[in-house]
């Protein structure tokens, strides 16, 4: 009840917080490309429960595909590329935390192809509601670029990646509290502002060369 309730209080907060940074990138996806402003797409939660995980729209809305982006994916938008560099496309997720379809911390929800391919990790790491980050989260913080450099994404991402992200998320869910949540929370704003100046680069170089500018 304890850990429910700081998940209510702080989402609330950085909820309100992130209001006019959301509204920003609101009119960004706009006027980048045609579509919904908000992407919705099924993810497992709590014992196997599906809900709808809510993100910034940083794909083309019109696109087919694989139902999750491994590497340099092209249905990628401009302004979604920046706003993956920066995680703002995972702030509509704090609504998935009021709700309780999720947690501020836990392990990252996934869709339910990937929760039947490997459904025996999934049965223990799903007695907790799925969270915005955990330690696996935070070593795999830059996930599309360690794929972009592989021969094979999929192979890679379900082969190392994958088995690697639920090791980590099962030792952290034997052993986590709400002290260990709040040291993750605050590992993760300081992984965020720590790489913010070296993604800041590396997007408005994306940006320049999508638009022809170098």
């Amino acid at each position: 009840m304890c850990k429910r309730s700081v998940d209510i209080v702080l989402a609330g907060l950085l909820l309100a917080v992130s209001l006019p940074l959301l509204a920003f990138a609101a009119i960004i996806i706009k006027l980048d490309s045609a579509g919904p402003v908000i992407f919705r797409q099924a993810r497992t939660g709590r014992r196997f429960r599906c809900f709808e995980m809510l993100k910034l729209r940083t794909m083309r809305d019109c696109c087919g595909g694989p139902p999750y982006t491994l590497g340099a994916d092209q249905r990628i938008t401009r302004s979604g590329r920046w706003l993956r560099c920066f995680k703002l496309d995972e702030l509509p997720q704090l609504w998935n935390v009021l709700r309780g379809d999720m947690s501020l911390v836990g392990p990252r929800p996934v869709v339910p192809e990937l929760t039947a391919e490997f459904k025996q990790d999934y049965d223990l790491l799903l007695e907790a509601r799925p969270g915005l980050t955990d330690p696996a989260t935070l070593k795999y913080c830059r996930e599309a670029e360690i794929l972009a450099l592989v021969l094979d994404p999929d192979d890679y991402f379900k082969t190392v990646v994958t088995p690697d992200k639920l090791r980590i998320s099962h030792a952290y869910q034997l052993r986590a509290n709400l002290w260990t949540d709040m040291v993750v929370l605050a590992g993760t704003a300081v992984a965020l502002v720590q790489s913010a100046p070296a993604a800041d680069v590396r997007c408005l170089k994306n940006m320049e060369q999508s638009t022809g500018l170098v």
